[in-house]
């Protein structure tokens, strides 16, 4: 089984973590939203361009009254050096991980482990924003387009984390995975993860993906260990203001 490109994980971001607007100008796909979260405020090149193009978006950017903030995906070298030359300096290089959903349901967490719920509950909101997950992003879920689901995790009959998984196209893609502090390390992000899996099995999902920043080596680690693979990359470039 081919698993996806990253050019369709892009696009699969786009379908399960949408901007609150996007507008078309130019070459460039400006997202604007004021959750915080890079994947919906950044902008793309959409059209072949020139340096002379990047004031164009950098003006609706300003307009909007967000600090200036490109995507840089696989292929974009060019951008990417131009927006160096003005001085943005990189944010968050990203992985892009993807894996047949066969490969994450293989193995049911325990029961009682997990439950699905939608919409989140008020402790997974308080759990969410303990690990700096405000009430932003949780719109950018509210907004999004079903399927999607939240699970519920807990470790002795106690809430104890929290994920958001969205559909598009054939692939389901993780959002949002927080653990509360004082119950990581006993396993809890692997049996979300899974449980994530066979809702996205159940709800018609071939392939399960994520991106996860690469200073995020405990995401990586965990996602690396449940077999899923490094398919592409992205960072952002964002001026120091």
């Amino acid at each position: 089984m081919t698993l996806p490109s990253a050019k369709k994980l892009y696009a699969i971001i786009d379908g399960t973590w949408p901007a609150s607007a996007k507008q078309a100008l130019g070459p460039w796909m400006i997202r604007l939203d004021d959750s915080g979260s890079s994947r919906v405020s950044s902008t793309t090149a959409e059209q072949p361009h020139d340096e002379a193009d990047i004031p164009l978006a950098e003006a609706a950017m300003r307009e909007a009254h967000q600090t200036p903030l490109f995507m840089i995906r696989e292929g974009e070298e060019a951008l990417d050096a131009q927006l160096a030359a003005r001085g943005y300096v990189i944010k968050d290089p990203v992985n892009m991980y993807a894996a047949p959903i066969d490969a994450l349901t293989n193995k049911r967490p325990p029961a009682v482990t997990t439950f699905e719920t939608w919409p989140p509950l008020a402790i997974q909101t308080e759990i969410w924003a303990a690990g700096g997950i405000g009430q932003g992003r949780i719109a950018v879920m509210d907004r999004a387009r079903p399927p999607k689901t939240t699970l519920l995790g807990r470790i002795n009959d106690r809430p104890a984390g929290t994920i958001y998984v969205g559909i598009a196209a054939d692939c389901a893609m993780i959002h949002a995975l927080e653990v509360a502090q004082e119950n990581r390390r006993q396993g809890l992000a692997q049996h979300l993860t899974r449980a994530a899996a066979f809702w996205a099995r159940d709800s018609g999902a071939d392939y399960m993906t994520l991106v996860t920043t690469q200073a995020n080596v405990a995401a990586n680690t965990l996602y690396s260990s449940l077999g899923m693979t490094l398919v592409g990359h992205y960072h952002y470039r964002t001026l120091r203001e």
